[in-house]
């Protein structure tokens, strides 16, 4: 093998594995990103977000997820129907402690997502989730970065964390949550595979 050859062949093998090595990263950015997106995952499956996240129209309660007393629906807003809107027991923070642990919890903008996007992830597996989460179509018309706004500032987002009454918060600090949803969303959102 000549010298010039044999320098060709090393350029070759240099640039070949240069080009693998950003692959190589992005593929481990991915890993950490998909194992990142578990707590997410299993934060929006807990009933303080599943309850109100529904495929039907009416909302639910309790860690059981039983249908909502008094027949209370959706509406054509999320905030009710007419003439019972959420906000006529839900007001905009949870009822004081002398109430008693079953009084009606609350938060600013107390309701459910519009009918026309119901961002309802019940029973969704991880891949269906994320991909759910990430769909404009069905996320509110969120890029990651509003998602990343909403899921950290929203206050009826960060209720799950202090539901009142004898509710269970999330279990999952919400510090831990938004910490891996950014390990997430900095990846560019990828999905599991199921």
């Amino acid at each position: 093998m000549s010298a010039q050859h044999s320098t060709s062949a090393g350029l070759c093998a240099l640039a070949l594995a240069a080009c693998a090595q950003p692959s190589t990263r992005h593929h481990a950015s991915d890993s950490a990103a998909i194992e990142a997106f578990q707590t997410v995952h299993a934060v929006f499956m807990h009933p303080r977000c599943q309850n109100c996240h529904i495929a039907g129209d009416s909302p639910l309660q309790f860690d059981a997820g039983v249908p909502h007393a008094m027949s209370v629906v959706r509406g054509p807003d999320g905030h009710g129907g007419e003439g019972f809107a959420c906000s006529s027991c839900h007001g905009e923070a949870n009822s004081p402690a002398h109430m008693g642990p079953h009084a009606p919890p609350g938060a600013p903008h107390w309701g459910l997502p519009p009918p026309h996007q119901k961002m309802a992830w019940i029973g969704m597996s991880p891949r269906e989730l994320c991909e759910s989460i990430k769909d404009p179509r069905f996320n509110g018309n969120r890029h990651l970065a509003a998602l990343d706004k909403h899921v950290t500032t929203d206050k009826l987002v960060l209720w799950g964390w202090n539901p009142g009454g004898n509710r269970p918060p999330v279990p999952i600090a919400h510090e831990e949550f938004v910490a891996q949803f950014r390990i997430w969303a900095a990846a560019g959102g990828p999905c599991p595979t199921n």
